[in-house]
């Protein structure tokens, strides 16, 4: 039986895709390869996958086509499925909002009936941190309300897991809902702060700080976020009638997955330039629509579930980040 990811050639689907690659899962991969950002970062993601080695098959589709996504998997045999293929960004939602329809809320819909149909054992699928929006407290929890978004990709991702505890609920299909917290690493997405500060330090260009620098985010690195989504992988929620993390009845678990710190923007942009050697050049912006002023991710229910421990501190992933920036930059 192989493990389905989609997204494989996005930044987290690749390094999932390693990893299980890596303990001899057989792999079966979907992405679309847009131009959202660069489809040569995706190619080259894939060509990373290809040098892992071990059992893994390609398939370039867009799982918000029922009838492609259907026909290219019809002679697989699969038992679970990782999600993490989506429309990506909080601002874009403002340029591209049936993007995020067809993509978050018709794909998703699509892999929630494939694994109906194919009576998967586990599916876990990335939400996000935004789904918390406006008015909430910190640190994060899932048990919290979180049904103000402020962003339409948000608003994507709550009904995303609303529409994964109804199959829950109706088929006993288990699930698990990882909200991510700011993972960055490398490979990471051009479109995130981690790239664009540090491609702006190294070219000498402007940083641009958002509600005048005022925010924060806890900034989670790749690698513990690929450590806590196997492990969650590997412990599917039962269907036992228990109360699960996130208030399910059924089989299924939504958890927070970061680095359970909050960091100010400015502190990142020290740590850039002390890894880059330069100095950054900043400039203060009003606040954009869409954004949250501050993340904070309470990680006691994955933590107690999973033994999950961010392992990964902002100073230690920085320069990690920025070394592999510079070598496949040229910078």
């Amino acid at each position: 039986m192989a493990v389905l990811v989609t997204g494989c050639a996005g930044f987290i689907g690749m390094h999932v895709t390693r990893a299980l690659l890596a303990r001899g899962e057989h792999v079966v991969g979907i992405d679309n390869l847009n131009d959202y950002y660069d489809p040569a970062l995706k190619h080259a993601r894939l060509a990373e996958i290809g040098r892992a080695g071990g059992e893994f098959a390609f398939h370039q589709l867009d799982f918000a086509d029922a009838a492609a996504l259907e026909a290219a998997l019809a002679r697989v045999e699969i038992d679970r499925i990782v999600h993490l293929g989506a429309q990506a960004g909080v601002r874009y939602g403002l340029e591209a909002p049936a993007t995020y329809i067809l993509s978050n809320l018709v794909g998703h819909a699509n892999i929630l009936e494939l694994a109906r149909h194919r009576e998967i054992g586990h599916l876990v699928y990335a939400s996000s941190s935004s789904v918390y929006g406006g008015g909430t407290t910190l640190p994060m929890s899932v048990d919290q309300r979180a049904d103000r978004p402020l962003s339409l990709y948000a608003a994507t991702k709550k009904s995303d897991e609303l529409l994964s505890e109804s199959y829950a609920h109706l088929f006993a299909l288990p699930q698990t809902g990882l909200r991510f917290f700011t993972v960055y690493g490398p490979w990471g997405r051009p479109d995130m702060a981690m790239w664009l500060f540090t491609d702006a330090v190294l070219a000498g260009t402007p940083i641009k700080l958002f509600n005048h620098g005022r925010m924060r985010r806890d900034f989670t690195f790749i690698d513990d976020i690929v450590d806590g989504l196997i492990r969650t992988l590997d412990r599917p929620p039962a269907a036992d009638g228990s109360a699960k993390p996130g208030g399910s009845r059924g089989p299924h678990a939504i958890y927070n997955i970061g680095n359970s710190r909050s960091e100010e923007l400015g502190r990142l942009v020290s740590l850039i330039e002390q890894a880059t050697g330069r100095t950054a050049i900043v400039e203060h912006a009003e606040m954009q629509p869409g954004d949250m002023t501050d993340t904070f991710a309470d990680t006691s229910a994955i933590a107690r579930d999973t033994g999950f421990a961010a392992r990964t501190s902002l100073d230690q992933g920085v320069p990690r980040f920025v070394e592999w920036f510079r070598h496949h930059h040229n910078r």
